[in-house]
């Protein structure tokens, strides 16, 4: 168990750490939903308490380089885990440049599979270089790869992204692709993208939330039943064209065809590789894919014999999918564990879309529960975002309340959605709602907590709804579309997050250091010093003061 710690003994009630999540501090207000909405209760949280601002994009979350967006997977890893460990990007980027990913038993067994059965080998998968999810250069190399090792057809089937890079950007990436895919057709190859949708509509759903979209995608893939066109630049523009107000992540689901039949269905004897990263959108098409007769989510209508990889093992617990090309992190000494250990009863809290971020990626990609734990999982809506921004945050704020008044646990922990899931639809006024709904949700948790003798930790994962514009990068102010409306921004952001100590019980002992460099990692040690125990020698530095 962890250590006491000498210079404190905790406080007397409980520790609540709240992720706001896509709540980021902005260079400037322009575009921000963040600074647009009225927030009296945050407002006096900066006024009143101690806080800092963290690291949550980049190399402090394990990410390549301080380029990359953080993304919700990597930030709840960062603050459960107490540590940084290489991501899924930058383990693949790695395996490919230096050729691992090639000697692998996944791969071999991918490229075997192929050859075996018609030749032919399918990538799914997000179609961007947002690298939240996927890179296109990583498709890129395995097809170039795929070609070397003899593989006659390879098929591709794209989940068009418009989310993490920008809203109507889909033809920036096919285009070029569609060029790179022609010159290789030669000598035996033959590569073409045989079916696409937008990723909110198709396929890359999550934590159980509509398993309609994962039916739509498995009709359009393997079964090939969809709108045709001749091309998927030709579809993105046909059915922007009818539809313009959609933006790339709500493009419907579309098939390529010649002579009237689907290129690139997917058959028996064929191998398939789902090239997303990250874990959570990539779960459910993975059980579609390798469950056997007991799967009920939908009818498959007919499930081919296919020699099937992720690009990782998303659920280690649950061994999805079993085969896989990259060794994903294999994140120890988390948060939940020691504290499990040292005897401390913890709780979760979070609705659907979130849900898996303060349970499974929280606790380092393990999804059952440690000794101690309690998990309670509020259900999201089934409608776009923008349509309810205030989403589940008065129903989150219940369960905590009545959480800390039950007396049953020392840490608590909840994730408000609102300001990443909103933040996403590019709606700037519905961004500032689901800020909006936050501060409301603040004004009726603290309280509770103040009534339970604790203290609160309010920090975000990354932000979001702090940039709701893509901004002029010489003049920072909003560009525009060409009818003079601004572009919107759904991508997340580079900017830090907040991390504020909110307590009353101290007297005005208790504070936040400035420390160079901190990041979300810095929480775990925070909390546990919270609750009067030393860090673990594997966390990063608390930045708890006691003065």
């Amino acid at each position: 168990m962890l250590q006491k710690l000498s210079s404190f003994p905790g406080t007397a009630g409980p520790v609540v750490v709240i992720v706001m999540d896509g709540y980021g501090i902005p260079r400037n207000d322009v575009g921000s939903a963040i600074a647009a909405a009225k927030k009296p209760t945050l407002d006096a949280l900066f006024a009143r308490y101690p806080h800092v601002l963290l690291r949550a994009h980049g190399t402090a979350v394990g990410m390549p380089s301080d380029e990359d967006m953080g993304n919700s997977e990597v930030g709840h890893n960062a603050i459960g885990a107490g540590q940084v460990y290489s991501q899924g990007a930058a383990l693949v980027a790695g395996a490919i440049a230096s050729g691992a990913i090639w000697q692998g038993e996944g791969w071999q067994q991918i490229i075997a599979g192929a050859r075996a059965g018609r030749g032919v080998l399918h990538f799914i998968g997000l179609f961007s270089d947002g690298n939240v999810h996927s890179h296109i250069d990583h498709l890129k190399a395995m097809v170039l790869r795929a070609r070397g090792e003899g593989v006659k057809a390879v098929r591709i089937h794209a989940l068009i992204d418009g989310r993490d890079v920008p809203e109507t950007s889909a033809l920036d990436y096919l285009e070029p692709f569609e060029a790179f895919l022609g010159e290789l057709q030669a000598a035996g190859f033959d590569a073409q993208i045989a079916s696409g949708g937008g990723r909110m509509v198709i396929t890359m759903d999550r934590y159980d939330a509509n398993w309609k979209m994962v039916e739509q995608g498995w009709h359009t893939h393997v079964l090939g039943r969809g709108e045709p066109f001749a091309s998927a630049s030709q579809a993105v523009r046909a059915l922007r064209e009818r539809l313009p107000r959609t933006i790339d992540q709500d493009l419907p689901p579309f098939v390529i065809g010649k002579d009237g039949q689907p290129v690139g269905t997917i058959e028996d004897g064929d191998a398939v590789v789902f090239y997303n990263f990250r874990g959570d959108r990539a779960i459910e098409i993975t059980r579609a894919f390798e469950e056997g007769e007991g799967f009920d989510k939908f009818d498959r209508v007919r499930v081919p014999k296919v020699t099937y990889a992720g690009m990782l093992q998303y659920d280690g617990d649950l061994k999805l999918p079993k085969r896989f090309l990259v060794e994903p992190p294999a994140i120890r000494n988390t948060m939940s564990e020691w504290f499990s250990k040292s005897g401390v009863a913890q709780f979760a809290c979070s609705e659907t879309q979130k849900f898996g971020h303060v349970t499974y990626f929280w606790n380092g990609n393990r999804s059952n529960k440690f000794a101690g734990e309690t998990w309670q999982e509020v259900p999201s809506d089934v409608v776009p975002f923008e349509q309810r921004p205030w989403m589940k945050a008065a129903e989150i704020t219940d369960a905590l309340i009545e959480a800390i008044r039950s007396g049953q646990y020392k840490v608590l922990r909840c994730n408000y959605a609102n300001g990443d899931m909103v933040g996403h639809s590019g709606h700037f006024r519905a961004a500032t709602m689901s800020i909006e709904a936050v501060d409301l949700a603040l004004s009726r948790l603290l309280p509770a907590i103040d009534a339970a003798g604790g203290v609160a930790l309010i920090t975000a994962d990354h932000g979001n709804a702090d940039e709701m514009f893509e901004l002029d990068k010489k003049t920072r102010q909003p560009a525009q579309n060409a009818d003079g409306s601004f572009k919107a921004k759904t991508a997340h952001t580079l900017n830090p997050v907040p991390l504020i100590l909110y307590e009353n019980v101290s007297g005005g002992k208790l504070g936040l250091k400035t420390v160079e460099g901190a990041g979300l990692s810095n929480i775990a040690a925070t909390v546990a010093n919270l609750i009067g125990f030393e860090k673990h020698t594997a966390w990063d530095a608390s930045l708890l003061e006691v003065r």
